[in-house]
């Protein structure tokens, strides 16, 4: 009985001696989150983490009227508040925007890990219950702030990316794509949700965000692993990961709907899917490039290599592309922790176009294409970076600008550009917001969803562009 009461105390030694380790003497970046960025980034060596550096910023909220700070040039308001943690944006064509309110749906709890877990969760503002619901803002005066507000959408099941297609507004559920019929000027959708295919659910990333190809066609899925380097069982993430001859496996169209850490490709019509690209690990804003028409994406890598490794990241998305999660990252790096190996898939790893700096966290992405803030913001992607939690000092927690060429593609020398800032604290222990879906209005101001300071803000140019929004249809 002593021996182990002995061996107890013994574990509970080492537990506690490596929680204060962890506490106290977290990993430390060694490179600025600067270095970490653009086409050609600086990348550090891996530092495998058994025990995780945590660090994250307690929310505050923005108090007596606080906001993000912006540039000379550039205004930023409230669009609307009061909301319960928005975090994706839909335009209409009316000049209506719908805000996803949503939040994970209950995860798994249980053991160390689901304690932990919960841990992060309520301290990054995220341990709220799901509104699951979609509402309508409305700008009837054209004056920047929206003044008529209404319940769209109820009883989903957390809700994120929307597309309307003709009468159809597509929603995604974190486990199916669904629609509703619409017409314009609606403020209410009472009918019943049409399922169009089932999608992966559970795990860590449970957002699905949707894009319609522009004939409308087809509609691009994006849906996240769930784990952060399959150690929950390479099964868990599709058939396409455990396959010896993945590539066959994506051609089918029923893999798509077990497949997780990629885009899927649906055709709404005849309820099929298929992988388009794979190896994602949480894939989450797309938008199609203005000049070229090509997809592009942004990507949160993988945490516990330290905190300078890797960068996540904004590409474009090649149809049939494998971009190396689990087993590699920025185009072949090996991660040693992923087992099985699978060393013939490395040569078909794809690099990234644009890292974003590491555990920055990039989800809201869109072109300056209907933009009008002018000058160095004319041409490019803007990209929210919700903010980190596995980096010493924290990263993100800001919208930045990635300058794009005529080309279609990141100027070579390009840095991210600071377009809104102020979301984390000077000290780095405190946030007032953090910025998730971003999306431009009826009159080329930029809307950002803030899901922590639970407000939309609009961000405007204070130098000849148009300020107003066109009104709504009634």
């Amino acid at each position: 009985m002593l021996k182990r009461i002995l061996i107890v105390l013994a574990i509970l030694a080492v537990v506690l001696i490596g929680l204060f380790i962890w506490a106290t003497q977290p990993d430390k970046a060694k490179l600025s989150e600067a270095a970490v960025t653009g086409v050609v980034p600086q990348l550090g060596e891996a530092r495998y983490q058994d025990i995780p550096t945590v660090r994250i910023a307690k929310p505050v909220g923005w108090a007596n009227g606080a906001r993000p700070t912006a540039p000379a040039g550039i205004s930023v308001a409230p669009f609307a508040d009061k909301l319960d943690h928005p975090r994706w944006l839909y335009r209409l064509p009316n000049g209506d925007v719908l805000v996803a309110e949503t939040n994970s749906p209950p995860r798994e709890s249980g053991g160390f890990t689901g304690w932990i877990m919960g841990i992060l969760l309520n301290r990054a503002g995220a341990g709220v219950p799901s509104a699951n619901r979609i509402t309508l803002l409305r700008d009837t005066n054209g004056d920047g702030v929206a003044d008529q507000r209404s319940a769209f959408l109820e009883g989903l099941n957390s809700p994120s990316g929307m597309a309307l297609v003709g009468d159809w507004l597509y929603v995604a559920n974190t486990d199916a794509l669904v629609r509703f019929p619409y017409k314009t000027g609606d403020t209410r959708i009472a009918a019943k949700a049409e399922k169009i295919i089932d999608l992966a659910g559970g795990g860590n990333h449970w957002a699905r965000n949707i894009l319609a190809s522009p004939d409308g066609k087809r509609i691009y899925v994006a849906v996240g692993s769930a784990s952060n380097i399959a150690e929950k069982g390479l099964d868990k993430e599709g058939d396409i990961y455990t396959a010896d001859s993945p590539f066959a496996v994506a051609k089918q169209l029923d893999a798509a709907k077990r497949t997780r850490a990629a885009i899927l490709e649906v055709v709404p019509e005849t309820k099929s899917s298929r992988v388009y690209a794979w190896g994602l690990r949480n894939p989450n804003g797309m938008a199609f490039e203005p000049h070229t028409g090509n997809l592009w994406t942004v990507v949160n890598e993988r945490d516990m290599l330290g905190s300078d490794m890797p960068p996540d990241y904004l590409t474009q998305v090649d149809f049939g592309a494998f971009y190396g999660w689990p087993w590699n990252y920025w185009g072949g790096y090996i991660d040693k922790r992923v087992t099985p190996e699978r060393p013939d898939l490395r040569e078909y790893t794809k690099r990234p176009d644009f890292a974003l700096g590491a555990h920055t966290a990039p989800l809201g992405l869109a072109f300056a294409a209907d933009a009008k803030l002018g000058g160095k913001f004319a041409n490019g992607a803007f990209v929210a970076l919700h903010g980190s939690w596995n980096r010493e000092p924290p990263s993100g927690y800001k919208l930045v600008f990635v300058p794009f060429g005529d080309n279609g593609y990141p100027l070579k020398t390009a840095k991210p550009v600071d377009l809104l800032t102020g979301f984390l604290g000077k000290d780095g222990k405190t946030v007032q917001g953090r910025p998730v879906g971003v999306i431009t209005d009826a009159g080329g101001a930029l809307l950002v969803a803030d899901d922590v300071g639970n407000v939309i803000w609009r961000v405007s140019s204070t130098t000849g562009a148009p300020i107003a929004g066109a009104p709504a249809a009634k």
